[in-house]
Order: C-alpha cells, then sequence, then structure tokens
C-alpha cells in the first residue's frame, strides 16, 4: 500500500461535496498519463511481489493466540533506524489496513527470471520482522508486559478467531466506543492509526447508510447451531446497533465491519509490460486465470471463530468494503424507519441519477480492455454501468483520446465515488499530480489491476514504472517457499503470454468468468468443482470452452496450464527439453522444479490446500466440539503447528504432512542459494 501522507481526512458528509470535482480531475490526470505515456515502448518485464504478515501473539502459559495490536511502531522504526538494514537486504516495509498487520515487498523489482531469489528476499523480510519483535518481546518481559508471549509474523489468510474474546493482546478493548465500524465485534483497535484508515471506514459505511455486512455459510457438523450466537444486544450507536438481528441469516456467519475484510492477508505480484497494447493483452489474457488461482490457493477455511462452508476471503473482503446504498443494491433498507429512501449517504442533489450497480468495488474484473487482435466486444456480455460523462471526456478530448474498450474500462472505474478525500489535496497540478486519479482508481479492488504509469513515466524516462498488471487473487501461503513458488508460477505464465503473444488467445466470455469466482469460493473447489476453461488457447477466433476440474485446468496436454505456458517458456529458455519435470535433474534449476512439484500436487489434489489442511486440523483437535467452533485452545495448536511449518519445524511431522515427504526433505535440507537478482 505504501507509505501514507499526513493531513486532514475529511469525513463523508463533507467529503461528497468535492465527488465531482475529484472525479473531473482524476480524469483530467489520467488524460496527461495517456499523453506523456502511451508512446512508451520496449521496457523490460520488471516485476515484484507483495507479502502481507500477521503478528501474532503467542502466550504460552495460557494456550491463546491473539493478534498483536501494540507493537505497531515496528513499521516506523522499520522505515527509519531499520532502514539501512531493510536497503542493505533489498526489502521494503509498507503499512496495510490492520495494525497488526505488515506488508513487504522487495525494494527495488526483480527482472525477469530470478531463480531463488524471490524466496530469499522473502526470508530476508520475516527475518527482519522477527528480528523487530523479538526485541519487543525482550523489552516486554523485562518490564513484566506479556509475560511468557512471543510476537511472531505469520503469513495467514485469515485470523481464525477475529471477532471473538480475547483475540487481540488488549486488556480491555472495549472501554471505549468504536465509532468508526460500530461493529459488534471488531474494536477500533484492530485498525491502522494513520487518519486514513479510520477515516476510510467510517464513510464507507455512512455512504452505504448500514454497517457493512458478509454472511458466509457455516460448516455444518453434528452439533452446529442453527445461526450465529455470537450476536448479542448492545445499545452504543443508533441504529447499527439493531441491525444484527435484521442483517444476519441461519445457518450463517455474520460479520458487520470492514476489518473482517481489509484485515485478511494476500501474495499480490506485479508485471511491467513492454508497452500499452502488451499491457492489455497481458490482463486480458490473465482475467480467467483469477478465479482458477484463487481456488488453488485456499487458505481461508475459518471467519469470527467459525468453520466456514467456503475456503477463501474474496466475498468477505468484498462485503466489508462495498459501500453500496440499498438501491444502488436494489434491496429495501435493512431499518427503513431510519432509512426511507434506500439513499444512504447519498446527498438529494445526485439522488435521482442513482443506477444500479451489481457487484461491491472489491471485485472479480468487470471489462476485458480490448484492444487485441483475438478482442470481440460481445466478450464483455455482463452488466456493466459506466460513467457517460467520464466516458464522454475520455473518447474526445484535445489530450489524448481514447479508444472506446480502454476508455470503457476507466468510465466504469469512476461510477464510484471517492472515499478517502484529504483537505490539503482537494486542489492539485493535474499535470504532475495523480492523487485524484489514484484516488478512484486504488479504491476498485479487482482480481486484476491495470497500472497506468505516472506523467513522469514518457518514453525515455526508463527509470519511471511503464504499463503494469497486478495480479490480485493469490491468498497468502505459510511459508516463504510457497509464496515464491506461487509467485514464479504466475511469472512464468506472465512470460509466456509474453513471449507467445501471436499464438495464446485466453478469451472467454466475461459472464463465465463471474460464474467461475463463484464456483472458486466453494469448499474444496480444487477437489470437487469444474470451472469453465478455454478448449484451445491456439484458436485465433473463438471463445470455445469447456467444463474442466482444476487438475484438467493445470495437466490437460490439450489446455492445461503446464504443457501449455510452463513447459513452452521453459523450453524457449533452455531449462528444459521436453517437459518441466526434467527441471529435477538440473543442478542449476532444481529449486524451480520443487515449486512447480508443489504448484502441480496441490492441483491435482495430492497435496492439501491450506484451506484443507486448516479444516482437517480443526476437525481432528480433541478439543474441538463438533459445533463448527474454533476454541482458544484449538487455534492456539493450529497456530502453533503454523509457526513451527514456518519455520521448517518437522518434529511433530507437521511439515511432512503439509507438503509430503519429498518436498518437504528438499527444503529442510537445501536452502535457496544466495543470488542477486538479474
Amino acid at each position: 500500500m505504501g507509505l501514507l501522507a499526513l493531513g486532514t481526512p475529511l469525513p463523508w458528509f463533507e467529503s461528497r461535496t468535492y465527488n465531482e470535482h475529484i472525479r473531473d480531475e482524476g480524469v483530467e490526470q489520467l488524460l496527461y498519463i495517456f499523453k506523456a505515456a502511451a508512446k512508451r515502448d520496449n521496457d523490460p518485464l520488471y516485476w515484484g511481489d507483495e507479502v502481507e504478515y500477521m503478528v501474532v501473539d503467542f502466550n504460552d502459559k495460557d494456550k491463546n493466540s491473539m493478534l498483536d495490536v501494540c507493537h505497531d511502531k515496528i513499521l516506523t522504526e522499520l522505515n527509519e533506524e531499520e532502514l539501512p538494514l531493510c536497503e542493505a537486504n533489498d526489502v521494503s516495509f509498507h503499512p496495510e489496513y490492520g495494525r497488526f498487520m505488515l506488508e513487504a515487498t522487495p525494494a527495488s523489482p526483480y527482472l525477469n527470471y530470478v531463480s531463488s531469489y524471490v524466496e530469499l528476499n522473502m526470508q530476508q523480510r520475516r527475518a527482519i520482522a522477527e528480528y523487530k519483535l523479538s526485541e519487543y518481546t525482550r523489552q516486554d518481559n523485562k518490564n513484566n508486559v506479556h509475560v511468557g508471549s512471543r510476537l511472531v509474523p505469520l503469513t495467514l489468510t485469515v485470523f481464525p478467531r477475529m471477532g471473538c474474546p480475547d483475540f487481540i493482546n488488549i486488556k480491555d478493548p472495549w472501554n471505549h466506543k468504536n465509532a468508526a465500524s460500530r461493529s459488534l465485534f471488531l474494536p477500533d483497535e484492530v485498525i491502522n492509526r494513520h487518519v486514513r484508515f479510520p477515516n476510510l471506514t467510517a464513510s464507507i459505511r455512512t455512504r452505504r447508510g448500514e454497517k457493512v455486512c458478509m454472511n458466509i455459510p457455516m460448516y455444518k457438523d453434528t452439533d452446529t447451531p442453527e445461526s450465529d450466537d455470537s450476536i448479542y444486544d448492545r445499545d452504543w450507536f443508533l441504529p447499527e446497533d439493531k441491525e444484527a438481528k435484521v442483517a444476519s441469516k441461519p445457518g450463517f456467519i455474520y460479520m458487520d465491519s470492514m476489518g473482517f475484510g481489509m484485515g485478511c492477508s494476500c501474495l499480490q505480484v506485479t508485471f511491467q509490460a513492454p508497452n500499452i497494447s502488451k499491457a492489455r493483452y497481458l490482463y486480458d489474457s490473465l482475467v480467467n486465470f483469477a478465479p482458477i488461482m484463487l481456488a488453488f490457493s485456499a487458505a481461508a477455511p475459518t471467519f469470527k471463530g467459525w468453520l466456514a462452508d467456503q475456503d477463501v476471503r474474496w466475498n468477505v473482503i468484498s462485503g466489508a468494503v462495498d459501500d453500496r446504498t440499498p438501491k444502488e443494491r436494489g434491496v429495501e433498507p435493512l431499518l427503513p424507519k431510519y432509512n426511507k429512501n434506500g439513499f444512504g449517504g447519498i446527498s438529494k442533489d445526485v439522488q435521482s441519477k442513482v443506477i444500479k450497480i451489481p457487484k461491491s468495488r472489491y471485485s472479480s474484473v468487470d471489462l476485458f480492455l480490448g484492444g487485441t487482435k483475438f478482442f470481440n466486444r460481445t466478450y464483455n456480455d455482463t452488466n456493466v454501468p459506466i460513467n457517460d460523462k467520464v466516458l464522454g471526456r475520455l473518447l474526445e478530448n484535445d489530450k489524448a483520446p481514447l479508444d472506446y474498450d480502454m476508455a470503457k474500462h476507466f468510465a466504469h472505474l469512476y461510477i464510484r465515488d471517492p472515499v478517502s478525500t484529504f483537505e490539503e489535496l482537494l486542489h492539485q497540478d493535474n499535470k504532475s499530480s495523480t492523487n485524484h486519479f489514484e484516488n478512484i482508481q486504488s479504491t476498485n479492488w479487482q482480481t486484476l489491476r491495470f497500472k497506468p504509469p505516472t506523467q513522469h513515466a514518457t518514453p525515455d524516462k526508463k527509470d519511471a514504472p511503464g504499463w503494469r498488471v497486478e495480479f490480485r487473487p493469490f491468498e497468502v501461503q505459510l511459508l516463504d517457499f510457497e509464496n515464491a513458488a506461487y509467485s514464479m508460477f504466475i511469472y512464468l505464465i506472465v512470460d509466456s503470454i509474453l513471449t507467445f503473444s501471436d499464438d495464446i488467445n485466453a478469451y472467454i466470455h466475461m459472464s463465465k468468468v463471474w460464474e467461475n469466482m463463484k464456483t472458486a469460493h466453494h469448499r474444496d473447489a480444487v477437489l470437487n468443482e469444474n470451472f469453465h476453461w478455454k478448449k484451445s488457447f491456439q484458436n485465433k477466433d473463438g471463445v470455445e470452452t469447456e467444463e474442466c476440474s482444476v487438475d484438467e485446468i493445470f495437466h490437460n496436454s490439450e489446455n492445461g496450464i503446464f504443457p501449455q505456458f510452463i513447459t513452452p517458456i521453459l523450453c524457449q529458455k533452455g531449462f528444459v527439453a521436453r517437459d518441466w519435470k526434467e527441471l529435477k535433474h538440473s543442478s542449476q534449476h532444481k529449486r524451480l522444479y520443487y515449486y512447480l512439484k508443489l504448484i502441480s500436487e496441490r492441483a491435482s489434489g495430492k497435496l492439501p490446500t491450506t484451506a484443507k489442511f486448516f479444516r482437517n486440523f480443526v476437525l481432528q483437535h480433541p478439543n474441538y466440539k463438533h459445533d463448527s467452533k474454533v476454541s482458544k485452545l484449538v487455534n492456539y495448536d493450529l497456530l502453533s503447528t503454523c509457526d513451527r511449518i514456518t519455520h521448517l519445524d518437522d518434529s511433530k511431522g507437521e511439515l511432512t504432512s503439509f507438503l509430503g515427504s519429498e518436498i518437504a526433505d528438499y527444503i529442510k535440507n537445501n536452502k535457496p542459494s544466495i543470488e542477486r537478482k538479474a
């Protein structure tokens, strides 16, 4: 997310008066970007990853694992007094929504294939975070604070007991009212202290006219309650405290705060394309990979202390930032007495312009960008509203007129209101600033993000980032080995797409991508579900699909990812002659073999997804009551297991159970070689 500037955030009812100004100015900034950078070409394949950590406080005496919200000064220290250490190890740390979260990236991008350097860099990030947290632990214990506790950065997609009693390490987090979220379950202490984050939380809730609402299906066991029995009566806020009983559904886990979604962690990978045309092609080609990779990387089977009947995080985050009013969602207000017209926090002067918006601002991709020889506009066959004013300006202007399909992409993003506005940034130089554009762009969270450069990225400024595509669906994995494997895997797919761009046509109808996204949420989707997949990537004209299992999507000889994308690029690089499995016998690329073996065996079901492993752990725990609940002890034991697995401790056989004996033995006995980036 990057370091954040200080400023004066405007509350929603004040900031909304500037919405049209921000949209208008953001469009002008976008046009200056295109004017400066549209002809930029021949950029190298720079790329990088983002890994998000949760800092967990292990109280070994009481056998409780909590999220740490007391030591968030770590981010300031890592970017100030520890900055030389970070720079020497080529790592960078950034804030995220949760006070308990850290985001870490390489300090400078990778270039092309980087062997095991990705994993090494990830290890350095984790080691530096652990070093700082161990300092805090020693200081706390010296002063008799949290005696017996350990602070550990874990790459968890979801903290299993977020929103349950004693889930954060503050003794009395409810000794004041949580005015930003007004949640029944999450105190505002979970939110990053930077003013942007509580203001964003309050703005989304206020604009919506109700608290956010996520109902996630419960996993059904023999003694599972009929309804979420963690809901309780409270009289702090009116009408918000009355919403739960109306909004919650029998058989579902009810969540009511942005923190339940934005407090999840993920793995994201961003790629620079040679030029805008190749960036558009890459974006469109990856659209249907996204839901498949979400299902394949599943690591979120628990929410708010319950086992869920799904395995991934995406729809929870989608609901957590869903600022659509009831009218925009096409539903009646939860409490009509307080929201008679369903307009939420929309001002009266724009109420007549309200349109139905089918999805949250956090969703799967809505439109192909087009502009490629394989594209046909009929492929965008879903209901996607657009901002007609923005579309017209992008199509007809004296700076840099966009083609229709590119203009439509941005005009769709601009149906959203800005939800984080700072007084000091209202007036900008549109020729040099992109803040208004990013206000809209960066709060449209889709499975892919098309990232234009800044106005400074002219064709001769090769040190400035060019046209990029961010791949966002991966759930974060426990081990650096796993996250490196997933990053290298998508890198090879991207390299293959760009290298063989004349031959690869990955288009399918957008409606089928949306269906795949729903399927990706199902429990054990990797094992039990079929997805729409391209019948042939060499079909230059058609979008014919067939329904395939994840195993078939990865391995089918006719259209599988391994034979159609991975093996060809490895052959082109000279790594193998015929098949990716030949890497096992390569002294230089053997670690890549084990990365791909992990991918292959998870896709085939030979190895469990992280979600499957976590669910089985809970179900088999002696303390589990067959009620779909994750108790403190179960949570402590699960996260203690995660800690051991993360650090390659196989003393209890957990690493072997998780990764299989061959991969476990290899990574225990073979550390990644210390190589600098290309």
